[in-house]
């Protein structure tokens, strides 16, 4: 489904969210899941499939929202999502095992590439691994528990994010994953 629209969320808002997690980078994203639950899919719901979602790039120049997925594109059994909270991202590559060795995007400044994940609804104790933040398509949010940008939106949100990592001289970036399930973050 494409947004009609970029994510409306107040600097102050999400600042709230920040400090909650007082990352010492000046660089930093925010995730809400479920950003438009209840003008988007079906009501009350944060819908698998859809670019329902919004991820904030944050630093003292720049407030920018972008549309984005942060659920895996299908229900299957076992499939990770990546649990809210606070994770590490660097500069890496998406698809690096595709012929041309993938595209710029942000893949997990952790070791091993592994993150908390849920499956099913439930915090899993084994990781996800690779769970990276790259470019969606038009036909799907392509994912299998990636944080995904609508692919319009996809060029500036990469320059963006590597312009103000340059920037700040970070080699990581912080991001917040916010739950929206009581609708208060929209």
């Amino acid at each position: 489904m494409k947004p009609s629209l970029k994510p409306h969320i107040t600097r102050d808002r999400i600042e709230r969210l920040i400090i909650d997690y007082a990352p010492p980078e000046r660089t930093v994203l925010v995730g809400i899941r479920g950003y438009y639950r209840d003008s988007m899919g079906e009501k009350g719901k944060n819908d698998r499939g859809i670019y329902d979602d919004a991820i904030i790039l944050v630093t003292p120049y720049v407030f920018e929202a972008f549309n984005a997925n942060t659920d895996p594109s299908i229900y299957r059994h076992g499939i990770a999502s990546l649990a809210p909270g606070l994770h590490y991202y660097r500069k890496g590559k998406h698809g690096i095992s595709r012929p041309g060795g993938g595209y710029p995007a942000l893949r997990p400044a952790t070791p091993g590439e592994q993150l908390p994940v849920m499956r099913d609804g439930i915090k899993d104790p084994r990781p996800g691994v690779a769970i990276n933040i790259h470019r969606g398509s038009l036909r799907s949010t392509s994912s299998e528990g990636c944080q995904t940008i609508y692919p319009d939106q996809w060029a500036w949100f990469l320059e963006m994010t590597y312009g103000e990592m340059d920037r700040f001289r970070q080699k990581k970036i912080p991001y917040i994953l916010a739950d929206n399930a009581g609708g208060s973050l929209a």
